[in-house]
């Protein structure tokens, strides 16, 4: 936003009012209007795109956009009604959120998903070599501020872990599994002899977890993200983050093996390790293999820059491809 901006291009945001989202543009210094409030249930879900589609309407319309792009399902309805172009961005498998795809890709003028996804959406589908989280990750944008490190009372050779807890509360997560309390409490009791533990939670924590909860600025996770020996999550995008910043990461959910992205994190690069809930114990030995490897750090910077290798600067890519496709001149 902020190269267009600089470009002399025009940019409006429009939220769902979900996390951190307006948390975040608001410590960035973005103004923004919220379409939505996240809700829960189907009819509540309906209810909530039915608002989201007209409150991106109205702004859009009011601001005269030529392209309405991101990864909202309205970005794909509106758009045809205001006589402008469509650009969707998806990272997950549409078999893993096959309501999103549904509802979304057929009314988009271009779909836009990274080739590890073994999926064809046709002429309007675009493809490039990199992941959604390295748009913002790559080297050339993102640099970690160790002064995260006295934020949370740490000297700067001190071990520390994170945990991050999902709620598993998305429309396509209807069904799926994490990490058991017991697990989060058996994982906090083996890592707190190593080093100190900071958990970050969409949920409410246990009275006995509570103490270890994350307590700085959400701008900062990702610097205290890139200095953390090791993630342990049943989140995917801290998973995917941590893997693209080369720290090791363990994850835990009903989901793995059927996110290509991570899929190919995991395989190819050797960045993270996943284990469906039914196979905790295997998760805790993994764990305790990585803990006792001396060079861990290292070995993952490398695999890390092979990654980088192979991978393109998303965010330039990006800002080329929009500007391309807005006055019809972008080539696959």
């Amino acid at each position: 936003m902020r190269i267009w901006q600089e470009r002399g291009h025009s940019v409006v945001i429009t939220i769902r009012d979900k996390d951190l989202t307006a948390n975040l543009l608001d410590l960035y210094g973005f103004s923004y209007t919220v379409a939505s409030t996240a809700r829960k249930g189907t009819i509540g879900l309906a209810r909530e795109l039915l608002e989201h589609d007209w409150i991106v309407y109205k702004v859009a319309r009011q601001h005269q956009s030529q392209v309405l792009m991101g990864t909202s399902v309205a970005v794909a309805h509106v758009a045809p009604f205001l006589g402008a172009k469509s650009i969707v961005f998806g990272e997950d498998d549409a078999a893993v959120a096959p309501t999103y795809a549904r509802i979304t890709y057929p009314f988009a003028h271009a779909i836009v998903t990274p080739t590890c996804l073994k999926e064809d959406h046709g002429e309007r589908h675009i493809k490039y070599n990199g992941y959604q989280k390295l748009a913002y990750l790559h080297p050339n944008y993102f640099t970690p501020n160790p002064e995260v490190l006295s934020r949370l009372g740490l000297s700067p050779s001190e071990p520390y872990f994170i945990m991050r807890f999902v709620s598993l509360q998305a429309a396509h997560d209807k069904g799926e599994a994490g990490l058991s309390l017991e697990d989060r409490k058996r994982l906090v009791s083996q890592l707190s002899k190593l080093g100190k533990v900071f958990i970050t939670s969409e949920s409410p924590l246990p009275p006995e977890l509570e103490p270890y909860r994350y307590h700085i600025s959400s701008d900062s996770m990702l610097d205290a993200l890139s200095f953390a020996k090791m993630l342990i999550s049943d989140s995917q995008t801290m998973t995917a983050e941590a893997a693209i910043l080369g720290v090791p990461s363990v994850r835990c959910n009903s989901f793995v093996g059927r996110i290509s992205y991570l899929e190919e994190m995991e395989h190819r690069y050797r960045l993270t390790f996943g284990f469906t809930p039914d196979h905790q114990e295997e998760m805790f030995s993994k764990i305790d293999e990585l803990l006792n490897q001396p060079d861990l750090t290292e070995t993952w910077q490398k695999s890390r820059q092979f990654m980088l290798s192979e991978k393109i600067d998303v965010t330039a890519w990006m800002v080329d491809m929009v500007e391309k496709f807005a006055i019809g001149e972008f080539k696959k």
